[in-house]
């Protein structure tokens, strides 16, 4: 099985956070399943940083293919087809980062691993 995970979800995995549900847990320590990261999230998570609103990730943000190699992870790349496919989804959804996990999830055919409840208007098979 392949997944991606939402940011939070990482960052839920990394710190081993309660609100992270069991069934997330499951897919996240299987290891026959390929779990990508992607690149947005640094992006996401670098930013928030940058305006102090995740001073907890400032190691991430620093070395980040290295703790997501060593977590077995894979970073998926955001490629033009990913980027064309977020500028153009309808909604009111503002989320940039947000926007881009969901084409890349559409775009790849993977699930997503989040508790994003709105990621469901947009086709995308979400696991939680």
């Amino acid at each position: 099985m392949q997944a991606l995970l939402d940011t939070h979800a990482l960052l839920w995995w990394l710190s081993d956070d309660p609100a992270l549900t069991k069934a997330a847990r499951r897919i996240i320590a299987e290891t026959r399943n390929t779990v990508f990261v992607s690149a947005a999230s640094a992006w996401e998570i670098a930013t928030k940083v940058r305006l102090g609103k995740l001073p907890t990730a400032a190691d991430l943000a620093t070395d980040f293919t290295g703790q997501i190699v060593r977590e077995g992870f894979q970073i998926l790349p955001i490629s033009g087809e990913h980027a064309i496919r977020a500028g153009l989804l309808p909604g009111s959804h503002k989320d940039p980062f947000d926007r881009m996990l969901i084409a890349q999830a559409q775009a790849e055919n993977v699930p997503i691993v989040s508790n994003e409840i709105r990621f469901d208007s947009y086709g995308v098979r979400r696991l939680w």
